[in-house]
């Protein structure tokens, strides 16, 4: 997704000159054509990703659009003050990019998984917030936040995820439909959607085709969309390489029980407890904290009382 990403931004870059990119110094060769081709739109801010989203908001007040580019956690956590104070507060073109979304760089360990900054960000005022499924939506949603104005959110997966563009257009807050069934609904955010797809053998061996939506914006959000979504399903199952609290499980729930459109059986399928001791692939780590394909069966299982 990562090099998706550059190669849209650098199309962007060569016909709007306000467009930089600042590096927390990392991405070399991913980046090194960037910058020999943007050499004037190309900064490395070095380990100081405060400072480089500080170096970000005050080059947005100026006129300019500043994509910010670090591992998962770095520019995010690391900078949330200066994301709410900073850019957020100002409504700043600031556009924060992280790579290594959940699991990516599971062999790093806990300081590297981006274990709850869905969570945190989508919970902050004026500021998008998008996790893409897979290349395509990484490239929509890259000219997306380009052409909206204030803060925005993009959390990249290091896999290339699963691309499905033939089933439906990208609208910032409208979850794409990307396979049609009935009594179950399976909604997934990010490069997670992989092993979604990969369950729905094990699921029709039992019966059960699901629809399947990506929820690729976290917010906002056009509300109605999930209650229809619950009214035509009797069971809702969320999946997320994120924490369970507050994620794209609580983000449902919360639409839902506003609107007191509770399906009759619902459940969210993510990273229960977002510490962990054990490092390895993504996919080891996937399985570990059982939010993998054969996961995802299990908990569909459940919730049509198949289990």
């Amino acid at each position: 997704m990562r090099d998706k990403f550059i190669q849209t931004l650098a199309e962007i870059a060569r016909k709007d000159r306000r467009v930089i990119l600042i590096t927390g110094d990392l991405g070399f060769k991913v980046l090194d054509n960037f910058k020999k081709e943007f050499p004037r739109q190309f900064i490395n801010a070095g380990v100081s990703e405060q400072n480089m989203t500080m170096v970000a908001t005050g080059m947005a007040q100026e006129g300019r659009i500043v994509f910010t580019y670090s591992i998962g956690n770095f520019p995010t956590l690391r900078c949330l003050e200066m994301i709410r104070n900073d850019a957020a507060y100002h409504e700043a073109n600031v556009k924060i990019v992280s790579i290594g979304g959940g699991f990516s760089y599971g062999a790093l360990g806990a300081s590297h998984h981006a274990s709850e900054d869905i969570t945190v960000m989508r919970s902050l005022s004026n500021v998008t917030t998008i996790v893409p499924t897979g290349l395509w939506e990484t490239e929509e949603a890259t000219r997306a936040i380009y052409n909206r104005r204030g803060t925005c959110y993009l959390r990249l997966d290091k896999d290339k995820g699963i691309d499905i563009k033939n089933s439906g257009a990208f609208h910032l807050g409208v979850p794409r439909r990307i396979n049609v069934g009935k009594d179950l609904a399976i909604l997934a955010t990010g490069g997670i959607i992989s092993e979604v797809m990969g369950s729905l053998k094990t699921l029709a061996k039992r019966g059960i085709n699901p629809s399947i939506f990506s929820v690729h914006t976290l917010s906002p959000i056009q509300e109605r969309g999930y209650i229809k979504i619950a009214k035509e399903h009797m069971a809702l199952l969320t999946v997320e390489e994120n924490s369970v609290r507050g994620g794209l499980g609580g983000m449902i729930l919360e639409v839902l029980a506003r609107y007191g459109a509770v399906p009759k059986s619902f459940a969210s399928l993510g990273i229960e407890n977002a510490f962990t001791k054990k490092t390895g692939s993504q996919n080891y780590l996937r399985k570990t904290h059982k939010i993998d394909a054969i996961s995802v069966a299990k908990k569909a299982f459940m919730l049509l009382g198949k289990s």
